[in-house]
């Protein structure tokens, strides 16, 4: 079990060969904000081959002075709008969000653990 991911404070640990048969969870289901730093859009934009403007004004929203990422509905629920429906994974995985990267040692599951025991299956209570 040396592939286990611990992160400190967290009653948990992370097993990321989950993720082969998981099919994106993480990735789909509810409503939320995936927020991107600048440096983010300027990385997303390059591997996608856009101008940032033309990658700001096609696939993120602004909630006030923050972006986040274009969600389409998907199951019924939502999607990341990088989510491949068909392969069941990130478009854009090499250069994720650093909130897609820290997932899911997000300081909301240190009190949320069954929220995020249901949502991924790589959840291994410590």
């Amino acid at each position: 079990m040396e592939h286990l991911m611990k992160c400190e404070g967290y009653p948990y640990a992370f097993d990321p060969n989950a993720c082969q048969n998981c099919s994106g969870k993480c990735c789909i289901g509810e409503s939320g904000y995936i927020w991107v730093t600048h440096e983010e859009i300027n990385a997303i934009a390059l591997k996608l081959s856009l101008s940032k403007e033309a990658f700001i004004n096609n696939y993120l929203l602004k909630i006030r002075y923050r972006f986040t990422i274009k969600e389409i509905a998907y199951e019924g629920g939502y999607g990341c709008v990088f989510f491949d429906m068909e392969k069941k994974m990130c478009r854009i995985y090499d250069v994720r969000p650093q909130q897609c990267r820290t997932f899911p040692f997000w300081e909301y599951f240190k009190e949320n653990i069954d929220e995020v025991v249901t949502e991924c299956p790589g959840i291994i209570r410590l």
